[in-house]
């Protein structure tokens, strides 16, 4: 019995996960070219698996999201092309405006985390734009 994902969506999940991974540790290894490269790429297929080839194609043309698009494959480009230091720069501003709004649904969802959500709540308050109390400093 599957609670929300198909086994397919969890091969999707699994990808994205690596991806992560490979990111992170392109960054930890002072922008390895390779590792992030790998990572971009184990993203973008896990993103496809999980929410299909037309919903990705639609979700990256959207007009709303071409900046943020343009600056994700831009910087993939950049990386590839061994500027990796800027193109990672370029890639994340890319993947703030791409996946910005689902910020605050990751910050909620990381608030109710068993042991360290208080912990990340207090940080989360701290920064503006993503604790889910806005103008909480208005009287009114």
């Amino acid at each position: 019995m599957s609670m929300w994902l198909s086994d397919t969506q969890k091969i999707g999940v699994a990808f994205c996960s690596g991806g992560g991974f490979f990111l992170i540790g392109g960054v930890m290894l002072f922008f390895d070219r390779a590792m992030l490269a790998m990572g971009n790429i184990l993203f973008l297929i896990g993103l496809t698996i999980i929410i299909g080839p037309q919903k990705t194609l639609l979700f990256f043309a959207r007009k709303q999201k071409a900046k943020g698009t343009a600056a994700f494959f831009l910087g993939l480009l950049l990386i590839l092309l061994r500027w990796p230091l800027i193109g990672f720069c370029v890639e994340l501003y890319g993947i703030i405006i791409l996946f910005g709004d689902f910020l605050g649904t990751i910050a909620g969802f990381l608030r109710n985390a068993p042991v360290i959500g208080p912990y990340i709540g207090l940080l989360i308050d701290r920064v503006p734009g993503l604790g889910g109390r806005r103008n909480a400093e208005l009287p009114v």
